[in-house]
């Protein structure tokens, strides 16, 4: 059986764009090799992708959080070109929030058919969307071993991240890479 990869909004606004970090850059290379390992071990390969509109300062995330970002079709929106071109044709799932409901739906699935044994998350933030999804994919498959490489994760800050890893431990989320980070 296969592996469930998921490679969190690795866009170029979380990279190096409105919300990009020095950490976020730094993890891009350990995320590409992480990527290639998947794709060439014939583990199951999906990007989320942040998506918002033009009204993004409208909804409530635009109010706590007043950076425009990932609006679809502008540059930062993409996933990051050295990422995606590693695995043509992956599914993309777009996502308007911090979770993806329709991430949770497709592990489901793909547990039901006995396609995959396990998921594995990786990306940006690790505080917002990477806990956010790996916490929906453990509602929504709730005897799947779930697991986090924290060395091709970043959060907003060194220490969100290190507090959504903990947090995500309590919760039975496996925990990889902890400490090995590039950017420590």
């Amino acid at each position: 059986m296969a592996k469930l990869i998921v490679v969190v909004d690795m866009q170029k606004d979380f990279i190096d764009g409105a919300l990009g970090s020095a950490e976020a850059v730094r993890i891009v290379d350990r995320c590409a090799e992480k990527i290639e390992k998947a794709r060439d071990a014939g583990d199951i390969i999906v990007f989320t992708r942040d998506t918002h509109g033009d009204d993004y300062m409208q909804t409530e995330e635009g109010k706590n959080l007043p950076v425009p970002h990932c609006i679809k079709g502008s540059d930062g929106w993409e996933i990051s070109s050295r990422l995606e071109s590693l695995c043509p044709g992956a599914r993309i799932l777009d996502k308007e929030t911090f979770g993806s409901r329709a991430l949770g739906e497709y592990a489901a699935e793909l547990s039901k058919e006995g396609k995959i044994d396990s998921v594995e998350l990786f990306g940006l933030c690790t505080d917002i969307c990477v806990i956010s999804n790996a916490l929906l994919i453990k509602a929504f498959c709730p005897d799947m071993p779930i697991s986090v490489d924290a060395s091709c994760s970043a959060g907003v800050s060194p220490q969100s991240h290190d507090n959504a890893l903990l947090a995500m431990e309590s919760c039975q989320i496996h925990v990889t890479g902890k400490g090995e980070e590039p950017w420590r």
